[in-house]
């Protein structure tokens, strides 16, 4: 299942969302999504949980955690339609 991350202080790494992620269960893939043309985060990221169990209990473990100081919402990604 693919997660949104929304709403993460910019100092916010890869590898502590990944920390984060793992104390629900097995993660695939964890992004950071980085501006093209500064290298800094945007603020958002997706994670990659391969079993909908893990992942459910993750979004409803994290959503609204503070992190740095933000409160982050956490929510399964939507597919984007296609064009």
């Amino acid at each position: 299942m693919k997660i949104l991350v929304r709403n993460l202080e910019r100092t916010v790494t890869e590898a502590e969302l990944l920390k984060l992620f793992q104390e629900y269960g097995t993660v695939n893939t964890c992004t950071l999504v980085l501006d093209a043309a500064t290298g800094k985060s945007k603020g958002f990221a997706f994670v990659e949980m391969p079993h909908a169990r893990e992942a459910i209990k993750a979004i409803k473990g994290l959503n609204t955690l503070r992190l740095h100081g933000h409160g982050i919402r956490v929510k399964q990604a939507e597919d984007k339609p296609e064009a």
